[in-house]
């Protein structure tokens, strides 16, 4: 039987100090994304016991076309703290280097003003959305080469490291009633120090932002150990091209066709 608690504090162990691990999947077998999810629960336990507070959620492998990169087949989530998450304006500047070996990924995020609940249509689940910003997601690995299991990836927070949200847009009911197709059709290319490495859209992401939440909406009611999602919580979903590394110095931005949302810019140190 795998202890979930032990390998929570090894995988916080490793992500406090910036050092890799052999994955545990490659330890445990039997150990897959059903185990996984206590861990996830004690992983939250643990931060919340130092005194971090949880702020929402992440949702990672969205995007199908980044699937068989990484060999992981399905979406992952992982909670967000106020210690990983951080409201900023373009340009300004982020500590990322303390993290094992760390990507960017740009994304939508998502603020609810109502709780999830089970069997919500679409258009209910849009209409609990308060606000839309674009940010990046820092993500990491805290095993070696980003080889890994999805087991693996939920027993490393899914693989969250930080998230730099851009400025909120705050939605109106008409707003909201369009906002699946809306956020369907973004379009977003990313920038590294000014030159173009990729380009994506909302539909990258399950068909759509909304989409994906109403997918962890319907993925935590099935959660016997995890909370369903609340009003106040943000959702960040996915990212919309590939992952890349980021190193310090490096400026990070997008630009942003087919919806009101800014742009956004980072440097790196």
């Amino acid at each position: 039987m795998v202890d979930a608690v032990a390998i929570a504090r090894e995988a916080q162990a490793a992500l406090d100090a910036g050092r890799q691990i052999p994955r545990f999947t490659a330890r445990f077998p039997g150990f897959d994304v059903t185990a996984a999810r206590p861990v996830t629960a004690a992983l939250r336990a643990i931060r919340e016991a130092r005194g971090e507070k949880p702020v929402g959620r992440k949702i990672g492998f969205t995007n199908r076309g980044i699937w068989d990169e990484y060999g992981v087949y399905a979406p992952i989530w992982g909670h967000m703290y106020d210690t990983t998450v951080r409201e900023v304006s373009p340009g300004e500047t982020a500590v990322v280097s303390d993290l094992p070996e760390p990507r960017i990924e740009p994304e939508i995020v998502l603020g609810l003003g109502r709780d999830l609940t089970p069997g919500m249509d679409l258009d209910a689940v849009a209409a609990s959305i308060d606000w839309v910003a674009h940010g990046f997601e820092i993500v990491q690995s805290i095993y070696a080469g980003w080889a890994f299991a999805a087991a693996d990836c939920i027993a490393d927070g899914g693989l969250h490291g930080r998230l730099f949200v851009g400025p909120r847009l705050h939605l109106s009911r008409s707003e909201r009633a369009g906002l699946a197709n809306d956020l369907y059709t973004l379009r977003v290319t990313l920038l590294r120090d000014g030159a173009a490495v990729d380009s994506g859209s909302g539909a990258n992401v399950l068909d759509g932002p909304v989409q994906a939440l109403a997918h962890l909406a319907a993925v935590l009611a099935d959660d016997p150990v995890n909370p369903p999602l609340a009003a106040g919580e943000m959702v960040t979903t996915g990212t919309m091209t590939r992952a890349f590394p980021v190193h310090a110095g490096e400026i990070w931005s997008t630009t942003i066709e087919s919806h009101p949302l800014p742009g956004l810019s980072l440097a790196l140190r």
